[in-house]
């Protein structure tokens, strides 16, 4: 439940605090003094969006702190699940800056949205027009329905399948989409593959077939030139090998006269030697390049193969048309097995669907089950709120399977003797939608597990014995739940364990809301206003007194 709250610098209001007790708590006040303000403030907690626009001072940070006693609602699980630190009293805070950041915190931890939204949904329950508008819709009343049969354990496992068969169904469309392209291009990808594959192609031979080429292409010049080289190295009267072993002599004399010629004559030795070997290779290269048309053709035509596939597939390399060669043997193996995949695929899909429907039907029987008992209810509650010829049926219409399961509930609604029932939202007043929404409340307090209920001018359209037989309601709720009302009945506002009062505060230049716990006196004479007006009479008091009294 919720035992404090402090806003600073939201809306209208500079800076308020309010600690609500355990059981029933009033607030009251004219219309357009805060008090829907304040639930604006609640909802952040909640994981509600932030809107700068709502600072009161916009060059000031907004602070809003709810301090919640959690230690009877099981909820040490998720803190661990969300890695939060849990403690008896958890303390929720939201933050807008004025630049328009927001940030969320839960026991001074940063915590997301939706974090904070799912942790909220179990902490409190808001009642506002907003929800009146909510009744009308399917999901919303199923979501009611859900809550009265406590389907919760069956829901969880029908949702875990649900969306196991949703998984599998998406991986069976689009196996089957690319079956479908795979088979399109089946030929095709075939023949670029045998294409391919007839090269036979390696890494790295495109370069040394370039170099080949070269070499083909100027055999005739290659071999000319190096025989002239030859012979200009090796002739036997004037060749250079002969002539400088002639000068060899003349370095291995002077090599005798120190250190310098003899370091000459070592590198004359070792040029000589390199020149001998040059000799060798160039002869060796000299005799192995021939002048042959055949091969020079073949190198040609290999590298204007690889070019034209390079050129039709859009790449640079040998390498390229390898890597193209492995993806499209990939392609064609898969098209040739993807129906034995998609075989296997369908027939998990088809186990998933059954087991699906199968705890489906389990949960709309548990739905169907509490018809009755869910409109024999309402319609009791209804009658103590002077709605005795009211009746409530529920219509059920299958629908295939969603995140909800496979019902689509409609509540209809009659309030008057012999009026055939229509869906809420066409036939019920304001008034008999306030005492609808409350009937449904009430029910559900017990079956939800929430500390927190707040209503929001749920009184809204009735008056005399139906408001007092509404707030007596309410103590019977808050017996279990800490209950916080919005009223602006008298009959109800007089039956509150506190009573909170708000108000605009208009003595500074800015105006300003203010809450304010009422004592006895304050209490009494706030009570004789909302029953006749600013200036009380004597009789307003005595029925305020009386109120009060019982």
């Amino acid at each position: 439940m919720l035992t404090n709250l402090s806003i600073a610098n939201y809306a209208l209001i500079e800076k308020l605090e309010m600690k609500p007790c355990p059981g029933l708590n009033m607030i009251t006040g004219e219309t357009g003094a805060g008090k829907s303000i304040m639930l604006g403030a609640v909802g952040l907690l909640l994981g509600n969006r932030a809107d700068t626009k709502s600072l009161y001072n916009e060059a000031e940070k907004c602070i809003i702190e709810g301090v919640f006693e959690v230690e009877n609602y099981g909820l040490k699980s998720f803190f661990e699940e969300e890695e939060l630190d849990y403690e008896p009293f958890c303390i929720i805070r939201r933050e807008i800056s004025p630049t328009g950041k927001s940030r969320a915190f839960v026991n001074d931890t940063p915590v997301k949205l939706d974090t904070l939204k799912v942790l909220g949904k179990t902490l409190m329950d808001i009642h506002s027009q907003h929800e009146n508008l909510l009744l009308g819709a399917s999901s919303y009343q199923l979501s009611l329905l859900d809550a009265f049969a406590q389907t919760g354990k069956i829901k969880s496992q029908y949702t875990l399948q649900f969306q196991e068969y949703t998984v599998l169904q998406k991986k069976v469309r689009l196996l089957e989409k690319e079956m479908t392209s795979l088979q399109q291009e089946a030929d095709y990808n075939q023949f670029q593959l045998e294409e391919l594959s007839s090269l036979n192609l390696t890494e790295g031979e495109q370069t040394e077939l370039e170099s080949e080429e070269e070499i083909l292409n100027h055999a005739e010049e290659i071999k000319a030139r190096a025989l002239e080289a030859l012979k200009l190295l090796d002739n036997e009267q004037m060749g250079a090998i002969q002539m400088l072993g002639s000068a060899r002599h003349h370095f291995n004399f002077l090599s005798k006269f120190g250190k310098t010629f003899e370091d000459l004559d070592q590198r004359f030795q070792s040029m000589l030697i390199e020149l001998k070997d040059i000799l060798e290779s160039l002869s060796a290269e000299e005799q192995a390049t021939e002048v042959d048309f055949e091969k020079s053709e073949w190198v040609r035509e290999r590298l204007s193969k690889i070019y034209q596939l390079q050129k039709k597939h859009g790449v640079q390399s040998d390498k390229a048309l390898i890597e193209l060669t492995s993806h499209l043997a990939d392609k064609v193996f898969r098209a040739d097995h993807l129906e034995e995949e998609l075989a296997g695929l369908k027939s998990q899909l088809e186990k998933a669907e059954k087991t699906m429907h199968s705890t489906a039907e389990q949960l709309s029987k548990k739905r169907t089950a509490v018809f009755t008992g869910f409109s024999q209810e309402i319609q009791q509650l209804l009658a103590q709120l002077g709605m005795e010829n009211a009746k409530v049926d529920i219509y059920r219409k299958a629908v295939p399977a969603s995140e909800s399961g496979i019902d689509e509930i409609d509540i209809l609604f009659s309030a008057n003797k012999g009026v055939g029932t229509q869906p809420i939202g066409q036939v019920a007043s304001g008034g008999e939608f306030s005492r609808l929404m409350f009937a449904i409340k009430y029910i559900m307090a017990d079956k939800m597990a929430l500390p927190t209920l707040i209503f929001d001018e749920i009184d809204t359209g009735v008056s005399g014995e139906v408001a007092l037989q509404m707030v007596r309601m309410m103590q019977k709720i808050a017996e279990n739940h800490q209950v916080i009302c919005i009223s602006h009945l008298p009959q109800v506002a007089a039956k509150g364990e506190k009573h909170y009062f708000v108000y605009k505060d208009n003595s500074a230049k800015k105006t300003v809301s203010k809450i304010k716990l009422l004592d006895e006196e304050e209490r009494l004479v706030e009570i004789a206003k909302m029953i006749s007006g600013s200036n009380p009479s004597a009789s307003a008091y005595e029925n305020a007194k009386e109120l009060l009294g019982n």
